[in-house]
């Protein structure tokens, strides 16, 4: 199916072509018909990309003048892109199961970013792509429901925690969650009928029922579940592809990460940014000396609170001095995201970012990069990367590297903070 040009007048329009018979094989007739039924639109695909900190997912995402979407680019030959069968020209429809076709680029690209080192996209080839966008077609409608496996935090009360657990005699890593009505497990969102896939970060999937009631008794009066309903286990089933906890809705959870904005006045900001080591051993980004009736404790900032990203982009991989700069990069105001000890605890203990589950409820606020063109127009082998300035679109050649500011000793670590 393919759309001829100075034919546009109909952009509803899609153009089919028809062999005539009767005027011989090097005279065929063409004759346009409008596709309106949309039979001869492809399939969404989806993909699962696992990679190593040292990897790239090995792609580029565009967005391009004159042509729809978020454009999948620059497939990186032999790349984990490529072996797991993304193709030039798809487009993007989904990130980690949120729909993103409608979302501004730099946000795409923030989402993919902030998984980590897997991704779970949903793409569909251009052609058909194009088509269903002349047909008018949602989009959204070619994608299952939802299919995002769920992560709850529950915590017990003097009852218990409100669930129970159920699955075939013999049979390894399968079971079904029964919840009781308003207790624990309810109010953390755990749904009855749904099947267990992780307990505090681990999978159960070689597990006897034994051996997940010693791990459930192991717990304390806390424990984290991973679960799925049966239509989205099934999905994935299908698909060949694992559900992890990288993948889920985290709305339930009480951890949150928080936004907070602040203009300037004359007396700063009113914190401290110190570096300091994390309870895991990294090197964080901290927020201490919050001054009383300044914007940083207008704004909601906390004792402690952990630095995650500065206006938009993240600051993972960043030093002190380099987070300083960025904070200070617009004069007058300023966004962030941070998370309280309780919250980088608990997203540590399940090995997770916890950017990879922040919903931005004000688009507004905040900055986005642009997308950057290619160096000196050279093409070349391209990923999806982390620039100097964070985050973004980069069109990076292969051999190209960025450097990253050589570790500080122990003793200069102490020393570094900042007042704002």
């Amino acid at each position: 199916m393919k759309q001829m040009k100075g034919l546009e007048g109909d952009t509803k329009s899609i153009l089919k072509f028809e062999f005539n018979p009767k005027d011989g094989i090097d005279n065929p007739a063409l004759s346009l018909a409008e596709d309106t039924d949309g039979k001869g639109l492809g399939e969404p695909r989806f993909y699962l990309l696992s990679k190593g900190s040292a990897e790239t997912f090995g792609f580029c995402l565009h967005k391009e003048l004159g042509c729809r979407g978020h454009v999948i680019r620059q497939v990186e030959l032999g790349g984990l892109a490529q072996r797991r069968g993304l193709q030039d020209g798809d487009r993007l429809l989904q990130v980690n199961g949120h729909f993103v076709d409608h979302m501004e680029h730099c946000k795409v690209v923030e989402k993919i970013k902030a998984s980590g080192n897997q991704v779970l996209l949903a793409v569909l080839d251009g052609g058909s792509y194009e088509a269903a966008k002349a047909l008018g077609r949602d989009l959204s409608q070619m994608l299952p429901g939802d299919i995002r496996p769920r992560l709850c935090h529950v915590t017990r009360d003097k009852s218990g925690f409100g669930f129970s657990i159920s699955g075939p005699e013999g049979a390894k890593g399968t079971f079904q969650l029964s919840v009781r009505r308003d207790g624990p497990a309810e109010r953390a969102g755990l749904p009855s009928g749904s099947w267990l896939l992780e307990l505090n970060g681990a999978s159960v999937r070689s597990c006897s029922h034994t051996q997940l009631a010693r791990k459930l008794k192991r717990s304390g009066s806390k424990m984290t579940l991973l679960v799925a309903s049966s239509a989205a286990e099934e999905f994935y089933r299908l698909w060949g592809l694992r559900v992890t906890a990288a993948l889920a809705d985290a709305s339930w959870l009480p951890f949150k990460v928080r936004k907070l904005h602040m203009v300037k006045e004359p007396e700063g900001y009113g914190f401290l940014l110190k570096e300091e080591k994390c309870s895991s051993g990294a090197i964080g980004q901290f927020l201490w000396e919050v001054d009383a009736g300044l914007p940083a404790e207008r704004a909601g900032m906390k004792e402690g609170d952990r630095l995650l990203a500065v206006n938009g982009k993240s600051i993972e991989g960043l030093d002190h001095q380099q987070t300083v700069l960025r904070i200070r990069a617009h004069a007058d105001q300023v966004t962030l995201l941070v998370i309280d000890p309780a919250g980088d605890e608990f997203y540590r203990s399940i090995g997770l970012s916890p950017l990879q589950f922040f919903e931005d409820s004000d688009p507004a606020s905040g900055s986005c990069a642009p997308s950057l063109p290619s160096p000196n127009g050279s093409p070349g082998l391209c990923h999806l990367d982390v620039g100097p300035e964070g985050p973004g679109s980069w069109l990076t050649t292969a051999p190209a590297t960025i450097g990253v500011a050589q570790s500080l000793r122990p003793e200069e670590r102490r020393r570094l903070h900042q007042a704002f």
